[in-house]
Parts: structure tokens; C-alpha cells; sequence
């Protein structure tokens, strides 16, 4: 089954180039010169990525990437001519998992878009049909223990109503482990399912937001926080 891609950009040579490419690559493309085409093109389909033109009339990539994100885990690469600092910031703020400047490398870009989909595939309801865009989001999709984790909100619920917020990498952490709860996650696959910005990142800093997750569990349920366990030498398991 081919995965699904989108493609948004203004630039009608440029995105007929990338349609015609990504086609021949095997995948199935939707392609728009803009946002609102866009949002009418996916709707009620589903996608397993998307590549975006920060700079666009209208609505931007940047407002655009937050709505993808909101239907779920969709590999999400963002483009732009400027460069600037500021838009990476912002972009992978907000939950890009690449970033691109423009004018890129098509087979590069094809090398970053394959990462980014084997990265994202766990995290998906669905890793072959891809994310349903337009579905009505779930108020919560797993639980930890007593405690449910509200992915609209990104916190951790208790069922007295006291909650916690995550932070954007905690938040990462734990979808990470929920995915493959009961099993041992190392650490290296929490840098490599992290955002393009966290593959870097060393094991202590994984082991400080493995530290913060567990303190804030622990806060509202110290039986829920018992079940996120630290392996010595492997990594860590999170018990559901």
C-alpha cells in the first residue's frame, strides 16, 4: 500500500516538480498551492506525512502545521526560502519533525521524508492506513495506571480532576512508551523518535525528562508512578 503525502506550496513549478518526483518514489500525492486547498483536499482522507512551504499567502505552514498536528502524529517536514532562525524555532516548536531550506536537494529531501515516517509510524493509530485528517479527536487515548493522559491538553488527568502538564519533550517521552508499553525502550530510540532538534541530545538528558515524567505521575498517583521503571543498562519500560 503506497503512503500517503502531502505537499503544500505556492510555488506552481516547484510543486508540480515535487508531485511529479514523490509520485515516481511510490507514494500517493496530494498536492496544494495552498492552505485552504489543502484543508479541503485531505479532508476525510488520510496521510502519513506532509511537506510544507512556511511562506504562503493566507494562511502560513507554520498556523497550518499546528492543525495537522492536532489530528495526530503525521510526519511533518516544513520548508522555507528564508531560513531564518525564528521559523525553525517556531516550527519545531510546534511539533515539525524536519525542516528544510529552500532550494533543496529533491533526493535529500526524499532520504529526510523516509526518516521522518519510520520515526512518527509507532506513534500512529494506524502506521499503513496513515492518520484519518477531519476525525473527531479522542478527549484520551491511553492510560497510565489511574490516570489518563488528555493528548488535546497534553497533561496527565486524575480521577479526583487534578491534573499535570506536560512539557512538548515530555510529552514525546510518553507517547514514545505507550507505544510500546511492556516493552524496553533504550535510549537511543527516545533521541530518534524525538523532534529533528532532540537527535543530539544526550543520555542524561533523556534521563532528566525520564526523571520530570516520573516525579509529575508520581505527584498524582505515586502507584501510577511505579510503573514507569528504570532497566539498569537497557533503558526504560512503562507498564500500563
Amino acid at each position: 500500500m503506497a503512503q500517503t503525502l502531502a505537499i503544500v506550496d505556492d510555488e506552481a513549478d516547484l510543486l508540480e516538480a515535487l508531485e511529479d518526483y514523490f509520485s515516481a518514489a511510490g507514494f500517493d500525492v496530494i498536492a496544494a498551492d495552498g492552505a485552504a486547498a489543502f484543508r479541503t483536499a485531505v479532508e476525510g482522507r488520510r496521510i502519513h506525512a506532509a511537506i510544507l512551504d512556511i511562506t504562503m499567502p493566507g494562511e502560513d505552514g507554520l498556523s497550518l502545521a499546528r492543525w495537522i498536528k492536532a489530528q495526530g502524529p503525521v510526519g511533518l517536514i516544513l520548508a522555507t526560502a528564508l531560513g531564518r532562525p525564528i521559523d525553525r524555532v517556531v516550527g519545531l516548536d510546534i511539533g515539525a519533525d524536519d525542516y528544510v531550506v529552500k532550494p533543496y536537494d529533491l533526493r535529500e529531501l526524499q532520504a529526510r521524508l523516509r526518516s521522518v515516517i519510520r520515526r512518527v509510524a509507532d506513534l500512529q493509530p494506524d502506521p499503513v492506513a496513515g492518520v484519518l485528517i477531519g476525525a473527531p479527536p479522542t478527549a484520551v487515548t491511553a492510560r497510565i495506571g489511574a490516570l489518563a493522559l488528555d493528548p488535546q491538553r497534553r497533561s496527565l488527568v486524575h480521577p479526583s480532576g487534578a491534573t499535570a502538564s506536560l512539557s512538548t519533550a515530555e510529552y514525546e517521552v510518553l507517547e514514545t512508551l505507550l507505544a510500546r508499553a511492556g516493552r524496553i525502550v533504550s535510549r537511543q530510540t527516545l533521541v530518534e523518535t524525538g523532534t529533528a532538534d532532540d537527535r543530539d541530545a544526550s543520555d542524561r538528558a533523556i534521563d532528566v525528562r525520564i526523571a520530570r515524567l516520573r516525579k509529575k505521575i508520581t505527584t498524582l498517583d505515586p502507584a501510577s508512578g511505579a510503573l514507569l521503571r528504570t532497566v539498569r543498562g537497557e533503558g526504560y519500560i512503562l507498564d500500563t
